[in-house]
């Protein structure tokens, strides 16, 4: 590998014209600035022709000062990346399950807007593949329904997301026999969500299992449309809920008590976030907070 020093001096030899004046701009001694040069040459063969008043390039040295510029240009480069001072300008990786993730996109898409120099990378994941993507560095930022415990994670709460009984908005839902006539709507974690939350609702009632399955959808984007046209009804987070494009053909069914699940605000312990990651964190709480 070439020394950094022997390549800085080179350059500056091309620059300043003379050994003379890199020795002074440089703040070296004449013979340590023709070591250097010497050393190089002894590396890539003849790279310098020396002439009174005048020094010129070979090949091997025009290849060389290019080589010298990729590196400082590279030098600078990785300068900017470690300092991360521009809020504004670069890639963010965002990783998170989907009811969050519907709501937070468009929240997203604003931060963007706002500032065009962001580029913003949104993933749905399950709280495992979200943990694997944030430890290994694919993503800066990550949520999880569940918390986190690793000493490598920097663990915030982030929101409360409450669960839903959501039904199509002309039912009339009174009682366990009216969402037993009107049907269950499943989606991968519907029976989970149900049982938790209808067990509130109606504890005396036999689960969510003695209720006939009307439909069954796995992707949350969808899972209120069958509801919507009456279909069924289903539990979902609050989020997801928010993120549907025709409020007004479902309803809220309320209980006398909430099911609310904390969403955990992970990344790396090791290193500080990025200004930009700052940025998005700060923009999303507000968002979030004003629903």
């Amino acid at each position: 590998m070439l020394s950094p020093q022997w390549l800085r001096t080179f350059a500056a030899v091309v620059e300043q014209g003379s050994f003379t004046r890199c020795a002074e701009y440089l703040d070296l001694t004449q013979a340590a600035v023709s070591q250097h040069v010497q050393k190089l040459e002894e590396r890539l063969g003849p790279l310098l022709i020396r002439r009174p008043r005048q020094l010129e390039l070979t090949p091997a040295g025009r290849a060389l000062l290019d080589y010298c510029q990729e590196v400082n240009a590279a030098d600078q480069r990785l300068e900017k990346r470690l300092s991360e001072q521009d809020d504004t300008h670069g890639e963010i990786g965002f990783i998170c399950p989907g009811s969050i993730g519907l709501v937070l996109y468009p929240m997203l898409l604003n931060v963007q807007q706002a500032n065009p120099g962001l580029v913003i990378r949104q993933r749905f994941a399950p709280d495992s593949e979200v943990l694997d993507a944030v430890l290994d560095n694919r993503f800066e930022l990550g949520l999880t329904t569940l918390k986190p415990d690793d000493s490598r994670l920097n663990v915030s709460s982030f929101a409360e997301e409450p669960l839903e009984l959501i039904a199509p908005a002309a039912e009339r839902v009174e009682n366990w026999d009216d969402l037993k006539r009107i049907g269950f709507i499943d989606h991968p974690d519907g029976r989970a969500m149900s049982s938790r939350l209808i067990s509130r609702y109606y504890p005396d009632a036999p689960g969510v299992a003695a209720i006939p399955t009307r439909g069954f959808i796995n992707q949350i984007g969808l899972i209120l449309e069958p509801v919507s046209r009456g279909l069924g009804f289903t539990v979902l987070p609050r989020y997801a809920r928010l993120a549907f494009q025709h409020p007004e053909r479902i309803q809220v069914i309320d209980g006398p008590r909430l099911v609310k699940d904390t969403l955990w605000l992970i990344h790396r312990a090791e290193w500080p976030l990025s200004t930009r990651a700052q940025l998005v964190i700060e923009k999303l709480r507000a968002q979030i907070d004003s629903l």
